[in-house]
């Protein structure tokens, strides 16, 4: 219960503050976790960023007031964080189908978004294997793609991306460096987050020593502690969610 109540905390703050400034520390404090982690652990929970959660509320609301008062475009904009009535307009477009306008139009169709909570739903009723390493800094070495935060467009930009890799031979020419001929072994590493999207990269282990061609990324990976878990290769998307709303909710870890 108490990582749902810290969930619900911090979503209450967001409610509060829609017509307002709204601090990512501020939500991260009351979910008792860094903003990193919080802005990566959001999408995986909803299906939804932050950042984009934030906006659909917020034109769910303006939508409303619209609709049931006398309120001027502009001033609705403003209110809710909105610089000019152009960029209003297009954003709550793009959500909607029509302009801000028209929402006051009897029989229009308007989409709204409701106030996300988190609730106890039966889970843990699968095992999960996992274990804990402490591993030495190491490099990769492959390329990258930027991929959406947004759940939806990943799924199917991931895809696609490891695809154009085998096609063009990329994948081969990340193995043959190594010696593996007729092997399409690679791992994957997701880095660089922003509100928006992520680089997903496709790579492989960097010995010590091997020259590279400079058409691939070098990436460091410093010491950590890492938690392994044993998934099916057909199951990663779905134990990427077990990990955030499963594991991290009931262990120590961050």
């Amino acid at each position: 219960m108490d990582w749902l109540d810290k969930m619900n905390n911090a979503m209450d703050y967001i409610e509060s503050h829609l017509d307002d400034n709204i601090s990512y520390d501020k939500i991260a404090q009351l979910a008792c976790c860094s903003v990193y982690h919080f802005q990566r652990m959001f999408p995986f929970i909803t299906g939804v960023t932050l950042s984009e959660y934030i906006r659909r509320r917020r034109l769910t609301l303006a939508a409303f007031e619209l609709q049931t008062t006398g309120e001027k475009v502009i001033d609705v904009a403003i209110k809710y964080g909105y610089e000019s009535p152009e960029a209003f307009t297009r954003a709550f477009k793009n959500l909607h189908g029509v302009m801000p306008i028209s929402a006051r139009d009897k029989g229009v169709s308007l989409k709204a978004y409701p106030r996300m909570t988190f609730q106890i739903s039966i889970k843990g009723d699968i095992e999960m294997n996992y274990r804990i390493e402490q591993r030495e800094a190491f490099k990769v070495f492959g390329v990258y793609a930027e991929i959406s935060r947004d759940q939806e467009q990943a799924f199917t930009q991931v895809p696609l991306f490891f695809k154009k890799c085998d096609e063009d031979g990329t994948t081969d020419s990340i193995n043959e460096l190594l010696g593996r001929f007729h092997d399409n072994y690679t791992i994957s590493a997701l880095y660089d987050y922003s509100e928006t999207s992520f680089k997903y990269m496709l790579c492989n282990y960097l010995p010590n020593g091997l020259s590279i061609p400079s058409k691939f990324t070098t990436l460091t990976v410093p010491s950590s502690t890492w938690a392994i878990f044993d998934v099916p290769e057909c199951e990663m998307q779905s134990m990427w969610k077990r990990i955030w709303t499963e594991w991290f909710a009931t262990s120590e870890f961050e």
